[in-house]
C-alpha cells in the first residue's frame, strides 16, 4: 500500500512499512466481519465494517483500518456511539504497538460528523492512544483533510503543557532549540543555510526520528525550519479567509489597529490560533532581544508576513505587502495585548 503524503514535515513512516502481511481469520476487508454477532455491544455499529483489524504490516505491527466509504448516512448512524466503538476496539490493541490506515474516500455531506464530533474525539483520544500509535496513514485526502492535518494533526501533535494546546513537533523543536540558543544570534531568520541540509533535516522530521540541531552547528538551519514549515502549509496560519480582514488594517485608526487584531483573531479556528500563539509569543522573545540580534518587531514582520498569511489565488501584491507586514508586526510587539482578549472570554 501507498501512504499519501498530506504535508511532508507529518509522516510518520515511510511507506514501504505498510504491507499486510497476516490478517486474522475473522477479519474481513470486503465488508462486515462474517463472525460478528448480535450480541456485541456495539453489533449496531460494528455491523457496518468501517472499523477493521487487517492484520500487521512488516515490522509486526496491527493494521487497524477506517474506511469513510462504509459509513452510511448520519441519520442511521449515532456518531457517539461510533465514537465509543473507536475507543472500545483500540482499547484491545493500544499496549502494543499499532498502525492507523484511514481511507477518507466515501466521506460526503449524507455521511460526515459534525465538526463538533470531531473535536469531541480528539479530546477523547489522549496520550493512552498516542503512546504506541507508530504510523497514521491518510489515503484519499482531500484538500480540507490536508489543511486539518497540518494544522490539527490528531492523535499524533503533542500536546503544549503550559497551554494545554497543540503544537506541531516541528514547531515546538525549532522553537526550543532558538529560545535556547538563538535568541541573540545577529540577522536572526534573515540568513539561509545549506539546502543540502535542510532536506536532510526535513526527511528526519518526516519519518519521526529525532533532530539534533547540535550536530549541524548552525543555528540559523532551525530557523529556516520553522519558517519554511509556516510557508508550506496547505493554508496559511492565519487562514484565507481572514486575508481580505488584513489588508484592511492600515484603514483603522492607529489607536483601535490591537483591538482589530483582536476581532480578528477571535474568528480563527482554535488549532490555528493555539498555535499562531506559539509563534507569535516567540517571536516577541525574538524581539526583546533585539539589542543583539538586530530583529525588532518591524524586522521579524517583513520576514514573516508572507509565512503567515497569502492570497488563495496566486501571490500577494506588492500593495498587500504594508498592511500583512503592519499586521504580523502588531501581532509581536503588542503580542499579550493581541492574545489577551481570548483567554478573558474563556
Amino acid at each position: 500500500m501507498r501512504e499519501v503524503s498530506l504535508a511532508a514535515w507529518l509522516i510518520v513512516e515511510a511507506p514501504s512499512t505498510l504491507r499486510a502481511t497476516e490478517r486474522p481469520s475473522g477479519a474481513s476487508m470486503a465488508g462486515q466481519d462474517p463472525t460478528l454477532s448480535t450480541d456485541h455491544p456495539f453489533y449496531d455499529v460494528a455491523r457496518h465494517g468501517i472499523l477493521q483489524v487487517a492484520g500487521a504490516d512488516q515490522l509486526g505491527r496491527l493494521i487497524v483500518t477506517f474506511s469513510c466509504c462504509r459509513m452510511p448516512p448520519s441519520h442511521q448512524l449515532n456518531h457517539q456511539r461510533l465514537l465509543e466503538y473507536l475507543k472500545y476496539t483500540l482499547d484491545h490493541y493500544v499496549e502494543n504497538d499499532y498502525t492507523i490506515v484511514y481511507f477518507h474516500y466515501g466521506l460526503n455531506s449524507q455521511n460526515k460528523p459534525s465538526l463538533g464530533w470531531l473535536q469531541s474525539a480528539y479530546k477523547e483520544f489522549d496520550r493512552k492512544y498516542k503512546k504506541n500509535l507508530k504510523a497514521l496513514y491518510v489515503v484519499h485526502p482531500t484538500s480540507l483533510i490536508k489543511v486539518l492535518w497540518s494544522i490539527f494533526r490528531p492523535l499524533i501533535s503533542l500536546r503544549d503543557k503550559n497551554q494545554g494546546e497543540l503544537i506541531p513537533p516541528v514547531l515546538r523543536a525549532t522553537v526550543t532549540y532558538l529560545k535556547e540558543k538563538g535568541l541573540r544570534t545577529e540577522g536572526l531568520f534573515r540568513k539561509s543555510a545549506s539546502a543540502q541540509t535542510i532536506r536532510q533535516v526535513q526527511r528526519l522530521f518526516n519519518q519521526g526520528k529525532p533532530v539534533n540541531f547540535d550536530d549541524y552547528g548552525d543555528i540559523h538551519i532551525p530557523a529556516v525550519i520553522l519558517k519554511t514549515f509556516l510557508r508550506e502549509l496547505p493554508e496559511p496560519l492565519l487562514t484565507f479567509r481572514a486575508y481580505e480582514q488584513i489588508l484592511g488594517i492600515t484603514s483603522v485608526e492607529s489607536s483601535l489597529r490591537v483591538t482589530r487584531c483582536r476581532q480578528i483573531l477571535q474568528e480563527l479556528p482554535e488549532p490555528n490560533h493555539a498555535v499562531l500563539r506559539y509563534v507569535a509569543d516567540f517571536l516577541h522573545a525574538v524581539s526583546q532581544e533585539s539589542i543583539f540580534n538586530k530583529m525588532n518587531s518591524s524586522n521579524l514582520a517583513c520576514v514573516f508576513g508572507l509565512n503567515l498569511i497569502w492570497p488563495s489565488q496566486g501571490v500577494a501584491s506588492p500593495s498587500a505587502l504594508v498592511p500583512l507586514n503592519l499586521f504580523t508586526e502588531l501581532l509581536i510587539e503588542y503580542y499579550e495585548k493581541v492574545f489577551s482578549a481570548r483567554e478573558a472570554g474563556r
